[in-house]
């Protein structure tokens, strides 16, 4: 299951989401694409305030401060 990941270079909460995504790689057949929004202008317009994104299926899963444990869960459900 492939796990769109919107960042940016210097995004203190990107890099804790990003430790929660690989915490969650771990456990969870996950693969994880990550797309640095400031190299697209549509992902800069889109995501801009919002980052990190994390997204799957199309559907945005969490954005801004993750959480550990409602991440997990939406992607348990996700994959039964």
């Amino acid at each position: 299951m492939d796990i769109i990941f919107y960042t940016r270079k210097q995004c203190g909460l990107c890099l804790d989401a990003k430790n929660i995504l690989l915490l969650l790689q771990h456990e969870y057949p996950i693969h994880i694409i990550e797309r640095d929004i400031d190299t697209n202008e549509e992902w800069t317009e889109k995501y801009g305030l919002m980052i990190p994104v994390i997204e799957m299926d199309g559907e945005i899963l969490q954005y801004g401060s993750i959480d550990l444990l409602q991440l997990e869960e939406k992607i348990k459900f996700e994959l039964l």
